[in-house]
């Protein structure tokens, strides 16, 4: 049996949207409202309305909520074996054209725009490609363009590839300038700002996982409109899109699909 709305939340949802122009109607309901259950517990509200008018006053649980709203969990080549697969159609599309414009989505604290440098250098020169990286959470974005990580979050990288690509301070890695040089990071909100540009391959991975299908039915025509013909659209490993023909897609490879015209 469906729950009955909380009228409590539900204003809080159309006030946040107001506020910050993110619609958490698209977002899987349970997992949002235990998530934000908790932090307005935490910070001792005993409504989500009067939370909201705190969140309204302060720019630092603003921001601590939105940080929680956008999960952030990422790594550098999370799940290598299908960033294996992904260099194997880099090099074919690095082979076919001149120059790659690629699209992290939803990028998080910047993992995963770095580790498509790591393999875009590998086929192109620097200035045969560019990487558009974007999140809806400012503050992750600042510490994206920073590029500075524990050391154990480098893990999946080899030792050459540290080495070539980051400086250590004691218990820290900081990404080299050739790194950040290949990336634009800034703002976007993959439900309701447009693409960022027209791309060779676009990476959005372990995001749609949170939104609903209704989300989602926003978020995949976005994705295939802003890809060129031939291009590559990387997912999760839990995020298998169902009729991708609906979207002008056709799977490529596990988790991998091809825009058709």
């Amino acid at each position: 049996m469906k729950q009955a709305a909380d009228p409590d939340y539900e204003q809080f949802k159309n006030l946040f949207l107001q506020l910050t122009g993110i619609n958490l109607v698209y977002y899987k309901e349970e997992q949002m409202r235990r998530r934000l259950s908790t932090l307005r517990a935490k910070r001792g509200f005993s409504s989500f309305v009067r939370y909201f008018y705190a969140l309204q006053q302060s720019e630092k649980l603003l921001n601590e909520c939105l940080n929680r709203i956008t999960i952030n969990v990422t790594e550098f080549f999370r799940n290598r074996p299908r960033w294996a697969v992904l260099e194997q159609r880099i090099s074919r599309l690095a082979a076919e054209r001149s120059r790659l414009n690629v699209w992290s989505a939803a990028c998080s604290t910047g993992e995963e725009a770095y580790s498509l440098v790591i393999l875009l250098k590998k086929y192109l020169p620097d200035h045969a490609f560019h990487i558009t990286a974007t999140d809806i959470d400012r503050d992750v974005l600042q510490k994206a363009s920073e590029g500075q990580y524990p050391s154990t979050a480098l893990k999946e990288l080899s030792a050459k590839e540290r080495r070539a690509y980051f400086t250590q301070n004691g218990m820290t890695c900081t990404v080299n300038h050739s790194m950040k040089k290949s990336i634009r990071f800034y703002q976007n909100n993959l439900l309701s700002d447009p693409a960022p540009g027209t791309f060779d391959l676009i990476v959005c991975r372990n995001v749609l996982i949170y939104f609903t299908e209704e989300g989602k039915r926003l978020i995949y025509p976005k994705l295939s409109g802003a890809l060129r013909k031939d291009g590559l659209l990387f997912v999760g490993s839990t995020e298998q899109i169902f009729h991708p023909e609906h979207y002008l897609l056709r799977p490529a490879e596990t988790f991998f699909y091809e825009k058709m015209q």
